[in-house]
């Protein structure tokens, strides 16, 4: 196998700062109320464990899991792969996602879970690609922009590899 070349991006220390920031706002925003934080498995997890310990009111965790990837490409199809465990309905939800490329994903997703009744619904995500977005729903809170690079490290993966990484990486193809 080939070694694959990759450049870092975001090394640990920003990637606490932009994170504990991330904590401050979401806290504020659901000031005296409680949470159900939902990571969108696999990439998110390692984001979503920092995120919730950063949110200082009451958090419930949950997952779901989804795939529309193949290698670096997405398939356009989206398709749920593990389901939550608990009810949302009338409860503030968060949906705490790693990377939203074209939106596709999160469009299914909020929309899936829209119909679940969830008082309210937010969208965190650690990296936006907003030149790629073709997405209907709004992100609530973005950690980074990127543009059209491929990225793994802190839970992103390429064929389920490099996830440990403590750093975001561009994969130099």
């Amino acid at each position: 196998m080939n070694k694959l070349q990759m450049v870092p991006l975001y090394d640990e220390a920003a990637l606490r700062k932009r994170v504990a920031q991330l904590g401050e706002k979401i806290t504020q925003d659901f000031a005296g109320q409680e949470v159900v934080c939902i990571a969108v498995m696999k990439g998110s997890v390692i984001f979503f464990a920092d995120l919730v310990r950063q949110i200082k009111v009451p958090v419930q965790m949950e997952f779901i899991g989804v795939s529309s990837y193949d290698g670096t490409q997405s398939t356009g199809h989206v398709r749920i792969t593990t389901d939550l465990s608990a009810d949302i309905k009338f409860k503030n939800v968060l949906l705490v996602e790693d990377i939203v490329d074209t939106g596709m994903t999160m469009d299914f997703l909020i929309n899936t879970l829209k119909v679940r009744e969830p008082k309210s619904l937010k969208v965190c995500a650690l990296l936006s690609k907003p030149d790629s977005h073709i997405m209907r729903n709004p992100l609530d809170y973005v950690g980074f922009e990127i543009s059209k690079e491929f990225v793994v490290g802190y839970g992103l993966d390429l064929n389920g590899r490099y996830r440990e990484l403590p750093y975001i990486a561009q994969i130099l193809q």
